[in-house]
């Protein structure tokens, strides 16, 4: 590894016990194929959300596409309205089967802004429209992580608290559908963070 003109090796005796990812969304235009060799020599095994176009690149760059981007799913526009479910299901419908194709275990799901919907509708509806997804998602061993995010730097972001993740989970009652467990944001949000990934460990999926 070359960083500031010098030479770093991984350390002897690195046994790999943590396997580690890095969202490249961090390191901007940064070309893609150095990146990953990059982060492949430092012992990383995977990159988080990548989009579809990309995934086969990673994949051939040795390195997995441990959390994979869906195209209709976004930040402020999520499943929990309705009027969006059929778009994107569609959406999960198209990828899912390419995911399992390329291996990549995990596609984001985003709950989208509130927009003065009360977060107990907006469960539901993420409810509803991730048991459709749950279907496709189990017959290719995929996994969907709906990511929490904090509310302070995403104004009016639904998915904003460990309980909200909680029950999202619960409901939904599938092996496929898991929390993206981000400790900054939860943090952020509820603190206490081992108590909070203590009693949300069988919701969590990365």
């Amino acid at each position: 590894v070359v960083a500031e003109d010098k030479e770093y090796s991984i350390p002897e005796g690195f046994k790999g016990d943590i396997k580690q990812s890095v969202s490249k969304w961090c390191f901007g235009s940064y070309p893609l194929a150095e990146f990953c060799d990059l982060c492949k020599s430092m012992g990383m095994v995977g990159v988080d959300l990548i989009n579809p176009s990309d995934w086969e690149l990673v994949r051939d760059h040795g390195m997995t596409v441990t959390m994979g981007n869906v195209p209709e799913v976004q930040i402020p526009v999520g499943i929990n309205r309705k009027e969006n479910h059929d778009r994107i299901v569609a959406s999960y419908e198209k990828y899912i089967p390419m995911a399992a194709e390329l291996s990549v275990p995990n596609l984001i799901s985003l709950s989208g802004n509130c927009n003065g919907m009360d977060p107990q509708e907006g469960l539901k509806n993420c409810i509803e429209a991730l048991k459709r997804v749950a279907l496709i998602a189990e017959k290719h061993n995929v996994n969907i992580c709906m990511e929490l995010l904090n509310s302070k730097d995403h104004g009016d972001y639904m998915a904003d608290s460990v309980q909200w993740g909680i029950d999202l989970i619960k409901g939904v009652g599938s092996e496929r559908v898991k929390l993206l467990y981000d400790i900054y944001h939860m943090h952020r949000m509820d603190g206490d963070d081992i108590y909070n990934i203590r009693r949300a460990i069988d919701c969590i999926g990365h």
